[in-house]
């Protein structure tokens, strides 16, 4: 038996002691059911919830959690989330953008800016189209141009890029009857390298541009912004397998040329012009990978003077379209 005044009174070895049933208790009652993980905003599972539903607010068209594609999706923390939109400067991509009838959410105009004949044509669209027109400072505009930007006064909220399928782009141009002239990149990590090249593209009458869905520039503002505007109407594709994209347009009858300083023909020695043809642009350091260069039909270089020892990726591909649409109008 237990001594009087001893705490273990009234107990055993185990066991409470009489009368504590009730202590605590009302932090023994509960609060309910444990809510599930989606429905927790500070759970990864509640955020991604969350996401999906202003993706989907926004009138986007990808199922709840699925992950970004593209080129920036393999760019863990840089990459950009699908409800992001894009800032599109400079008079004549607005312009341009406009004309295309891109999705656009709002058009900023500064204070005070210069009117001339295109900005009068931007404010006519947007207001036909009813696109608000919001009159902002120039240091805004400054901001949302960002560190290198040039807006001349004006910018465009427009929709994350749509990219197309290479096969798609490929088969839309011999529907129409029309001989494929094409660009692929491989390793081009500079936006204004793609800009330039899509402006190209355009000037040169090619069909478009096929770019890896790793290690690529993409479609951002400073992109639209070099192409001055042609990224409208220019379409850009993304291979998931640029190598095994090449080698499917071999088994369809597409040439595949490779630019590179040690080319095996020189460029105006080229006697494949006149053929559907995709032109290989590499990066301006490695140029062409292994696996591509394999893939090619013929590697062709570009002869320069030897003052310099290489030219960039927007001006080889610039070059490489001027001789590839001379050659075909000579041969027409």
């Amino acid at each position: 038996m237990a001594k009087p005044g001893n705490p273990s009174a009234g107990r055993g070895k185990k066991g409470p002691t009489k009368g504590t049933g009730g202590k605590n208790r009302r932090s023994l009652e509960g609060r309910g059911p444990t809510p599930k993980a989606e429905d927790r905003a500070w759970h990864p599972a509640g955020k991604r919830k969350a996401a999906a539903e202003r993706y989907a607010a926004a009138g986007g068209k990808a199922k709840p959690g699925q992950r970004p594609q593209g080129p920036n999706a393999a760019r863990g923390g840089r990459a950009k989330q699908n409800d992001d939109t894009e800032t599109v400067t400079g008079r004549n991509s607005v312009l341009e953008a406009l004309r295309a009838r891109i999705p656009a959410t709002a058009l900023y105009v500064a204070q005070r800016v210069e009117m001339d004949d295109r900005v009068k044509e931007m404010l006519s669209i947007a207001t036909h189209r009813e696109i608000p027109v919001l009159e902002v400072t120039r240091p805004e505009l400054d901001r949302m141009a960002g560190f290198d930007g040039v807006h001349q006064g004006v910018a465009l909220k427009v929709p994350p890029y749509e990219y197309a399928h290479p096969q798609d782009l490929l088969e839309k141009v011999i529907d129409r009857g029309e001989v494929p002239l094409l660009v692929a990149l491989d390793g081009v990590t500079d936006p204004r390298n793609l800009g330039a090249i899509i402006r190209s593209t355009a000037a040169f009458g090619g069909h478009g541009l096929i770019i890896p869905q790793r290690r690529s520039a993409g479609v951002t503002s400073a992109a639209w912004k070099t192409s001055a505007g042609a990224a409208a109407r220019i379409p850009v594709a993304i291979a998931a397998n640029l190598t095994a994209t090449l080698k499917d347009f071999k088994k369809q009858g597409v040439f595949v040329l490779g630019l590179a300083g040690d080319g095996d023909v020189a460029l105006p020695e080229l006697q494949l012009a006149d053929r559907p043809v995709v032109i290989v642009v590499g990066s301006e350091g490695k140029g062409l990978s292994r696996l591509v260069t394999e893939t090619c039909d013929q590697i062709v270089s570009i002869p320069i003077s030897t003052n310099a020892e290489s030219l960039n990726a927007g001006i080889a591909a610039s070059v490489a379209l001027y001789q590839v649409a001379t050659l075909r109008a000579l041969r027409s």
